[in-house]
């Protein structure tokens, strides 16, 4: 069971990309996933949608860490994403932290970063 305080991520999207979580901080979540079969598209490259599954997982932790999951639930409004570069094998990790925290709203940057980028 892959569980990080009360969020279990078993059976779940997260679970079947292979995303681990790496920083679970209301000021900063980090999330990484394999750039594996379950993630690349026919080509042989990180799909980018699993690059949006990553980006949009981070900031739906994030913004249940800001929240009572006992009275809200917590869902994406929009998604931005620009793809710069490509990638065939290795490790990717989402960084997201908060630009704005709201009553009812969010927003967060998120940048996705692989092993090179460190």
């Amino acid at each position: 069971m892959k569980k990080r305080g009360l969020v279990d991520f078993t059976d779940t999207l997260i679970d079947s990309l292979g995303i681990k979580v790496k920083t679970f901080e209301k000021e900063i979540v980090e999330l990484t996933m394999p750039v594996d079969k379950k993630t690349k598209q026919r080509f042989g490259f990180l799909h980018g949608g699993a690059n949006a599954a990553l980006a949009e997982s981070t900031a739906s932790i994030g913004s249940l860490l800001h929240c009572d999951s006992n009275k809200v639930s917590v869902f994406e409004m929009e998604l931005n994403a620009n793809h710069i570069k490509s990638k065939k094998e290795g490790l990717v990790t989402a960084k997201a932290i908060p630009l704005h925290i709201g009553k009812m709203t969010m927003v967060w940057d998120i940048k996705i970063v692989d092993e090179k980028t460190f």
